[in-house]
């Protein structure tokens, strides 16, 4: 069973799609880690309601980026962890996690990505007037929304729209499409394996 990691800095609804999609199964795998770099913050209840182990920690306790991943990296190996999932973590990914874990961090951005990349994508949509926005998952790298896109959903923006009924509209595609393209992505590395394994035994 595939286990999972989510990192997240706010109020947690995407941690809490993931963690429902697991137990109902649409995921194969469970959420065996939650990492926080916001103490304080909602998804820490949500964790400590469903019993998922929680990590919680202020960058400016670290001397740097390379410290605290270097801590979360012993971590998440420990938990065995399979997948880092973003869920709201508003902090770009560092090399130590990077070089760990390669394409096995995924990040989820309310936009049609290359378009509206980084923080404020529902208000720069909106106030750039476009007709169509929507959700993107994407395998991350170095760079900010730039990674492997891996699966996208369209949301349209009415002329009667706000900031706050779009961005509602977008979570709602969120918290469906993220645990479907997870499963999805599960599929496609264990085929991987099974093909790695057959071709070398």
């Amino acid at each position: 069973m595939m286990r999972i990691a989510v990192f997240a800095s706010g109020s947690g609804s995407n941690f809490q799609a993931v963690l429902e999609a697991c137990v109902s199964g649409i995921i194969k795998g469970e959420v065996c880690q939650v990492v926080c770099d916001k103490p304080g913050a909602y998804v820490e209840t949500r964790a400590e309601r469903a019993g998922v182990p929680l990590f919680s920690f202020s960058p400016s306790d670290y001397e740097s980026k390379k410290a605290f991943e270097t801590e979360l990296v012993a971590l998440l190996k420990e938990q065995q962890v399979d997948l880092i999932v973003l869920a709201g973590y508003m902090r770009l990914i560092g090399p130590v996690l990077l070089g760990a874990f390669e394409g096995r961090i995924m990040n989820i951005h309310p936009s049609l990505l290359p378009s509206f990349p980084g923080l404020r994508a529902v208000e720069q949509a909106v106030d750039a007037g476009v007709k169509v926005t929507g959700v993107t998952v994407h395998l991350v790298d170095e760079g900010m929304d730039t990674g492997p896109i891996l699966a996208q959903k369209p949301v349209t923006i009415e002329p009667e729209d706000t900031y706050e009924t779009t961005a509602a509209k977008i979570h709602r595609i969120e918290h469906s499409l993220y645990p479907e393209t997870i499963e999805a992505w599960r599929k496609t590395a264990e085929e991987r394996e099974s093909t790695w394994q057959n071709e070398h035994s």
